[in-house]
């Protein structure tokens, strides 16, 4: 059985649940809609995840406060977690696995907040599946890709269906909306206000990930090495279905943070 699948099968049986969407989601949906579309097949709440993402630039600035001498690779990128654990497991420690991601914190938030609801993450990226699977499964976690909600929307959506009025985010941040773009973790979390340009490296794209990891390894004076594995970032990733070039969707994440 599909996510999708799974995820109609929890509609129709009246669960309670709460969606949360990724950052990303202005490239695929209008705003001012998809809460509304949400909650008419069946969601109770919604949420954005850029409400975990506050939490994980805390807990990144926390760490560089704390210790000022200390390195690291961030983590919110699975693929990239994922790739480190096969290419570079001698370096694992240098990844920030305390620090939730965004997904993570977000689900910590929404079960906090709503303990017997379950959190449906809807967002840009597959390996998300095995980051709820296997890293989290106490969070019991249902991650779509926005494909995979498209399929849902059609199969539970009709025409003459009246969209809840009025429908508003139930959880939102508009700081951290930036996220899915490079760099997003450092130029939302006040990282730059910590550190020097030289301490900084924001790198996307799986073809420059070993160079990358290579740069940090040997120059000691990057002490925080901001990586995704998507070109571009979480706005490229492979559950988008999108006919937009880059810059318009750099423009349609940016326009929506303000």
């Amino acid at each position: 059985m599909s996510d999708s699948d799974n995820l109609i099968k929890l509609l129709q049986s009246k669960s309670k649940l709460v969606a949360m969407l990724a950052p990303s989601f202005p490239i695929m949906y209008d705003p001012k809609t998809i809460v509304s579309k949400l909650k008419n097949i069946g969601f109770s709440k919604v949420v954005e995840v850029s409400v975990g993402a506050k939490e994980t630039n805390r807990q990144a600035v926390e760490i560089l406060k704390n210790n000022p001498h200390t390195r690291f690779i961030t983590s919110p990128c699975a693929s990239f977690v994922r790739y480190m654990r096969v290419k570079h497991p001698d370096m694992m420690h240098y990844l920030a696995m305390e620090i939730d991601s965004p997904m993570v914190a977000t689900a910590k938030i929404v079960k906090a907040k709503w303990p017997d609801h379950q959190p449906v993450f809807i967002g840009p990226c597959l390996v998300k599946k095995l980051e709820a699977s296997e890293d989290h499964p106490d969070l019991n976690i249902l991650v779509l890709t926005y494909k995979e909600l498209d399929s849902t929307l059609q199969q539970l959506v009709t025409s003459n269906q009246q969209l809840v009025a009025n429908s508003s985010f139930d959880l939102f941040e508009s700081s951290t909306r930036i996220y899915p773009i490079d760099g997003g973790l450092t130029d939302s979390s006040g990282a730059r206000n910590l550190l020097s340009p030289e301490e900084i490296r924001v790198v996307s794209g799986y073809k420059n990930c070993e160079s990358s990891i290579k740069e940090f390894e040997q120059n000691k004076k990057i002490r925080l090495l901001d990586i995704l594995f998507c070109d571009n970032g979480c706005i490229n990733g492979p559950g988008i279905t999108s006919s937009l070039p880059i810059e318009e969707r750099k423009h349609k994440i940016i326009d929506y943070s303000k």
